[in-house]
Formats: C-alpha cells, structure tokens, sequence
C-alpha cells in the first residue's frame, strides 16, 4: 500500500509543478494515481505484455479526469488525466537510447527509443480513450499556472523520490537525485519565470547542471548514471505536450473541429516536447561525455 502511496505521491509533486491550483483536484489526482499503480500491479499476473500495464492505467487516468470534468469537480480537472500519466512515460529508455546513439551502439540505442515511444503512444491511447469515452477532450493550448518558487522546487523533490522509490532504486542511491534535482529545478524555475526563457532553454540549463554534477559522483560510487541522471530531471519530462499533441491530432483526424488554431496548437506541442527531449538528452549526456573522456585521459597519463 505504501508503495501506491508514494506512486500518488509523486503524480501529486508533478500536478503542484503544472499548476494545479485546488485541494480537491489535487486529492481526487492522488487517488487516480494511486488507483493506477494498484492496476498496474493487478494486471501484471495475468499479462506479460509490456505494453498492457500502461495502457490500463492511462485508460484509467482518462476515465477518472473525463469524470471529474463531467460534474465540474475543479477547473484543473484535466490535469487530473494528464499527471498521473506524466511519471509513466519512460525518460530514461530515451536517456538511455540517446547516449548509446552517440556512443555508436546503433541497434541497442534505436530499440530503445522505439520502445519508449511505443510506450508513450500507449499511454496517450489510453488516456484518450479513457476521456473519449465520456465525450471530454484535451485542450491543446491550455497554458500553465506558474507557482511560487519554494513550491516548485519541494513539488520537484517529492517526485524525484517517488519515481526513484517507484522503479525500485537502491537506498544509497535515492539522495543523490534529490539533493541534486531540487537546485537543478529552482535553476529551471528562475530560467523560466525570472528570465523569460523557454521551457526547452530552462530543461538545458537544469540539465547541463545535474549532468555535471552527478557524472563523477556516478563514477566516483559506481551507480549507473542513466538511473540517477533522469530520476533528478524526472518532473522535466514533457509528458503534457505529448498527450495534448496526441489529442490535437486525434481531433484533427475526426475532422470535424479542424480550425488553423488547433492545427498550429498541436504543431507547436509537438515541436515542444520533441525540443524539450533532444535538450534534456544533450544537457545530461554532453557533461557526461567529456568528463568522462577527461577521468580516461588523467588515468592514462598516471599508468
């Protein structure tokens, strides 16, 4: 149970980063997510089809967000679809698949990648068949309320803790993303909100600093970087452009909604959340790449 707890947990740190803006929402999401990683963990037994667990609890997200927006529970009902799907999609098999391109390992780094789109593809079927099904779509413009700074950065330690306790990662290895991931965030906040930057220009800055940070103490204490690297810039992850992308094609493709508005909206999600992942990728991976090289050459010249 604790386990479920801590899943809702970290959806609920995600939905204070996006905006969510009333107690009610913010309870009925934590029990959509806790209800979804109980799902998931029932399915299990009776599949061993990767793809079936994320379904049914997107599916499951759908239906209790299209519920909550039917009877006008909040007005960030939406986001009570949207997050509990946000800390599914699989960042660290894109971490993961865009190092090992780099690296030259070709087949590896492309199976991953597919995979983890095929992950996310699932995930938004889910979520908007769920919504579908009670007519309710998903605005593909619909901006987010900025928060406070202390709020921001204590929404983003919960969630890199509850995603590092949702796949199961090691005690001595849980502090690092935290104690990293939250300076990395206040970066992105201040980027974003002080600055006026772009939400891709923010993912780099805070990415570039978590890179740097955590490729020599992944090195120093032999714990695998992809792991403790995408943990601390989970709540990064532009999981809300993808499945508002998705339902601006899904709109599109019925026809009958079409206007130049939908069509640029969906445009512009999709060319954000591709931005936000290319930059996130890079951001961890470069620092990586050269201290590496750097720790090689200084063990070369001592042997």
């Amino acid at each position: 149970m604790a386990f479920h707890a801590r899943g809702g947990g970290g959806r609920g740190g995600v939905s204070v980063i996006f905006g969510i803006e009333h107690l009610p929402a913010a309870a009925l999401m934590f029990l959509s997510a806790a209800a979804g990683a109980i799902l998931r963990r029932s399915v299990a037994p009776y599949s061993a089809n990767v793809f079936l667990q994320p379904f049914a609890a997107g599916l499951l997200a759908g239906v209790i967000g299209a519920l909550a927006v039917r009877y006008e529970l909040s007005s960030s009902a939406r986001l009570i679809s949207v997050c509990p799907c946000m800390i599914l999609v699989p960042g660290q098999h894109v971490l993961s698949g865009a190092l090992d391109l780099i690296k030259g390992r070709i087949h590896l780094g492309a199976a991953r990648l597919i995979y983890a789109g095929l992950v996310i593809m699932v995930i938004s079927t889910g979520l908007l068949l769920g919504l579908t099904i009670f007519g309710v779509s998903l605005p593909v413009d619909q901006a987010g309320r900025a928060v406070p700074l202390w709020q921001d950065v204590v929404a983003a330690g919960v969630a890199v803790a509850a995603y590092s306790i949702f796949f199961s990662t090691p005690p001595h290895m849980m502090a690092w993303p935290v104690a990293v991931g939250m300076p990395a965030h206040a970066l992105r906040w201040g980027a974003l909100v002080v600055l006026g930057y772009s939400a891709a220009t923010g993912a780099l800055i805070a990415c570039l600093v978590v890179g740097a940070i955590l490729t020599p103490v992944a090195r120093g204490l032999q714990m695998p970087f992809a792991a403790i690297g995408f943990a601390a810039v989970v709540s990064m992850i532009p999981g809300v452009y993808l499945f508002r992308m998705a339902s601006g094609v899904l709109q599109l493709a019925d026809g009958s909604h079409t206007t130049f508005e939908l069509l640029r909206a969906t445009i512009a999600d999709g060319l954000t959340a591709g931005t936000i992942i290319i930059v996130m990728s890079f951001g961890l991976i470069v620092p990586k790449l050269i201290i590496d090289r750097l720790c090689e050459r200084s063990t070369q010249r001592k042997s």
